[in-house]
């Protein structure tokens, strides 16, 4: 039995595995992997470099490919969607088909036919549900969720409809302080110059040029050296033309100083980032329009609505908490002081994380998934079973990576780095006769279940082809499709 919910390798990803001589040395494998973005894509490739002759089908629910990457992405960082060149790479190995448009799991039938029409089927469908507050009025019209706003600016077609008021808003809060939130505050504070030429969809752009936001609120319930954002987007946000940091207040600073001595590199680079941030305001050329800044020790308590307009809120409440350590080592303990404040704000952005959710079928596999975290259980990558004490022993030929399997953490260097070790992970099984190897229909099998055409990579291509033509004649890498009815009637 195994206690906890994901195990991560700790071996090199080039660790040697041991070729057992087994009838399934000579057996092609085929493989399913139900996702195409980063976790999938890599897991794929390390498949198709260290097991020749392997057939990796790759499932995806849209028609098009690369996920987050594709998605996710800030428009203004076009140097990590590289990692799309080398997907297109792996796209072109004989044993790898792309199979899109299909949603696996949407009905138990497709994850089952899954099960029974490949020898190993590899769960890499990310996150994509966001974890709530809780609290009065989050359902009101000015409340939106990070991931909403970051699929909309990317072109998600779930969320091109979107269109925040950001025309009639000047003051906004963002709920959490991860890199995602520093994201959203940036397209809202950024020269809207730098990113015309990027592939932000033309509609959000447009909507982006009406803004009136002047204002932006990064709040978190923990302390500074809590901050979930990294140093180099910290520093970007500082740099970003146009907008200052606000100084940040001294209670924030206070609570840190004891620590100074006892902090780590990448810790000491992040509190200096924002020390000499007055410094970069004072070398900024140009007006400065627009400002931001970050609180901590403040959990969100309820939103209010805006007596005139109904798409805005007037305001947020927080509560204020104060941070209980003992030392550098020591976990940080939240506790409420019981004071309360109000921030103007006509709009709020929620950003305190993803989950991913269960599919349909999973039950009828004996597939565990923590409804809590948001993942399925597993060990260095084996999905475990149900057990009545908790999580079960491993289910040979059923593997989790990326976000699924550890939780939205890491960046796509770090999703490359555990794909690998997952593949690893199956490979050893594989030599390890731990797999079923008999001969698969592989899709010829799933092909009668499915309710939707698919669509290739060739389709894709025909798709992509279009989408770079549009944006060339916009001085733009891309002109994204945000309707997956105008892509499907590109490939008919």
């Amino acid at each position: 039995m195994f206690g906890i919910a994901s195990r991560r390798g700790t071996g090199s990803i080039f660790r040697a595995i041991k070729c057992y001589s087994t009838a399934a040395e000579n057996t092609p494998l085929k493989v399913a992997v139900i996702g195409s973005g980063p976790a999938g894509f890599y897991t794929a490739y390390r498949l198709l470099e260290k097991l020749p002759g392997t057939q990796v089908d790759m499932y995806e629910s849209l028609p098009v490919p690369y996920g987050l990457a594709r998605f996710g992405v800030a428009p203004d960082h076009p140097e990590v969607k590289n990692c799309q060149d080398k997907f297109n790479e792996v796209a072109q190995y004989p044993g790898f088909q792309f199979f899109g448009n299909v949603a696996i799991g949407k009905d138990e039938e497709t994850l089952v036919a899954l099960k029974e029409n490949y020898n190993s089927v590899v769960f890499a469908y990310g996150s994509s549900e966001d974890r709530q507050l809780g609290i009065p009025g989050e359902d009101l019209p000015g409340v939106f969720s990070a991931r909403e706003f970051v699929g909309w600016y990317n072109g998600l077609p779930e969320h091109s409809g979107l269109n925040p008021p950001l025309e009639d808003a000047e003051d906004v809060v963002i709920i959490g302080n991860g890199n995602v939130a520093l994201d959203v505050a940036r397209m809202l504070l950024c020269n809207l110059d730098k990113i015309k030429s990027t592939d932000i969809t033309e509609e959000s752009f447009e909507v982006l040029k009406k803004s009136k936001v002047k204002r932006v609120r990064i709040v978190a319930r923990r302390g500074l050296l809590q901050s979930a954002f990294t140093t180099k987007e910290i520093r970007e946000l500082v740099k970003e033309p146009g907008s200052a940091m606000e100084p940040l207040e001294d209670e924030y600073i206070e609570s840190y100083k004891p620590f100074i001595p006892l902090l780590g590199r990448a810790t000491k680079r992040l509190t200096q980032v924002l020390e000499k941030a007055p410094k970069e305001n004072e070398a900024k050329t140009g007006p400065i329009t627009k400002s931001w800044r970050l609180d901590y020790l403040q959990s969100p308590v309820q939103f209010f609505p805006h007596p005139a307009n109904p798409k805005l809120l007037s305001g947020t409440k927080f509560g204020k908490n104060t941070l209980i350590q003992d030392n550098i080592t020591s976990p940080a303990t939240v506790l409420s002081t019981g004071e309360e404040i109000i921030h103007k704000s006509e709009l709020a952005f929620r950003s305190i994380g993803y989950k991913a959710l269960p599919l349909k079928g999973m039950d009828k596999l004996e597939i565990s998934f923590d409804e809590r975290r948001g993942m399925i259980p597993n060990d260095l990558g084996r999905v475990v079973g149900k057990s009545d004490r908790g999580y079960g022993e491993p289910l040979y030929g059923l593997y989790v990576a990326g976000w699924v399997k550890n939780g939205p953490t890491g960046v796509i260097a770090t999703t490359m780095r555990e794909s690998f070790e997952v593949a690893e992970t199956l490979i050893e099984d594989y030599y390890k006769n731990r797999l079923d190897t008999s001969h698969k229909p592989g899709f010829e099998g799933v092909k009668p279940v499915l309710k939707t055409p698919p669509v290739t990579w060739d389709d894709w291509l025909k798709i992509e082809k279009i989408e770079n033509e549009r944006g060339a004649s916009l001085g733009k890498p891309r002109s994204k499709f945000t309707d997956t009815a105008e892509m499907l009637k590109i490939v008919e």
